[in-house]
């Protein structure tokens, strides 16, 4: 089913978005200062072009460890994302949402959209994996929460 979701996601605009995503990842690039926010436009371009079986997840849930982008640079990376962009794009996703929940064809574009903007609005610090994997590491982070609380 993802196979056929993203064939008909690329053929109906969704390499316009991703597109998007690609060009301002580069403009972001252009500039040294811009380059977290590039990275994490490359990384939507991708998910933007093919966002069916995907989604995004933490690098620290994901890897067990933080990094840059997960910590304290990483949220104030994602506070001046969303103020001066990510609030913009993700509102663009979420009207695009609606416009395409209107019909039950559009249903499952909607949701991609809606996966789209969760991300828009704060993208350092995360990347996009397959959902299976993004369950198994959700499920083995909270399993080592727990262990933690149970020892504490």
């Amino acid at each position: 089913m993802s196979v056929i979701g993203n064939i008909l996601w690329i053929i109906f605009g969704g390499w316009f978005t991703a597109l998007l995503w690609l060009l301002g990842g580069v403009l972001a690039c252009i500039s040294i200062i811009g380059l977290p926010w590039g990275r994490a436009c490359f990384v939507m371009a991708g998910f933007a072009f093919m966002p069916f079986g995907y989604e995004s997840i933490s690098r620290e849930v994901l890897y067990g460890k933080g990094d840059i982008g997960t910590g304290v640079p990483g949220i104030l990376g994602n506070t001046l994302w969303f103020i001066f962009a990510g609030l913009w794009i993700a509102l663009a996703h979420v009207a695009t949402a609606a416009a395409l929940g209107l019909t039950i064809i559009g249903l499952p574009f909607a949701w991609q959209h809606i996966k789209l903007a969760e991300l828009a609005l704060f993208p350092i610090g995360k990347t996009v994996v397959p959902c299976e994997l993004a369950a198994e590491a959700r499920r083995r982070h909270a399993a080592e929460q727990l262990d933690r609380k149970r020892s504490a």
